[in-house]
């Protein structure tokens, strides 16, 4: 009798044998593991994973998630950037399928951001334009006279034609402003403006706002306002480049790059 006990009948010749780790042949000593596997079991996947392998096939990121925005290989983005997860599941709160995600090229400046306001204030002066020809008519046509007192006294003019031309202005100007700023901007993330310059107005998730929270940002303009437009002049020193505004709602004026494939 062997100090390991009987071998196996001829007739049975693989009855007790130990199988043999994968990579090795037979009679050769397997290979010292620290981290045994039961190479009988199913295996899941190309290579099973043993917990605590140093050696182990550990799971990789996913190939399809979209670079970070500061360009450094962590695919979940860098701490604090608009689209970056802290742990967890880095995809929690899954962008909406119906809006497009842009690509993150860095925070727009304070200049850039000036040239796109610009921009679209000259083209709301072209919608309102029939509002500025009656003023003109107005005040062109008025006249004054003088009172025996010393006062004097405006007469207008062609009133009624100065008049109309005002509120038409009024009412394209308004509408205008609203497809502008609130309807184009909260689908695309950008007014004309901003395309002209390629930035665009996005959440956490690098997608537009919507309508609704773009006139809410409108109105949140107020608090830039004070004191002295200090809201509006904070993007110059401000890290992520926001207003006051922008910190209130966790929106991000961006450098867009081309659209970001959806990482589902």
């Amino acid at each position: 009798m062997s100090h390991y006990g009987d071998p196996p009948p001829e007739d049975e010749p693989n009855a007790a044998r130990p199988q043999q780790p994968p990579g090795t042949h037979a009679g050769e000593p397997a290979p010292y593991n620290p981290y045994p596997v039961n190479w009988d079991a199913p295996q899941t996947g190309s290579q099973a994973f043993v917990a605590g392998d140093p050696h182990g096939q550990q799971p990789g990121p996913d190939p399809s998630a979209p670079p970070s925005p500061d360009g450094s290989p962590n695919p979940y983005g860098a701490p604090g950037a608009p689209g970056a997860q802290q742990g967890g599941n880095p995809y929690a709160g899954t962008p909406n399928p119906t809006k497009p995600t842009f690509g993150f090229g860095g925070y727009a400046g304070w200049l850039t951001r000036v040239g796109a306001y610009l921009i679209d204030n000259l083209l709301g002066a072209v919608a309102a334009l029939p509002a500025i020809v009656g003023y003109v008519l107005l005040l062109s046509n008025a006249t004054t006279t003088t009172n025996a007192d010393g006062s004097q006294r405006v007469h207008l003019h062609s009133a009624g034609l100065s008049l109309s031309l005002i509120g038409l202005g009024f009412l394209t100007g308004l509408v205008f402003g609203i497809w502008n700023i609130c309807i184009r901007q909260g689908r695309t993330g950008a007014t004309i403006g901003k395309s002209v310059l390629a930035i665009r107005l996005v959440n956490s998730d690098l997608q537009p706002i919507g309508g609704g929270w773009c006139f809410l940002r409108q109105i949140l303009h107020i608090v830039d306002s004070l004191p002295c437009d200090i809201g509006y002049l904070w993007p110059i020193w401000d890290s992520r480049k926001q207003t006051f505004a922008d910190k209130i709602l966790s929106t991000y004026v961006i450098h867009a790059t081309t659209q970001e494939p959806r990482p589902y």
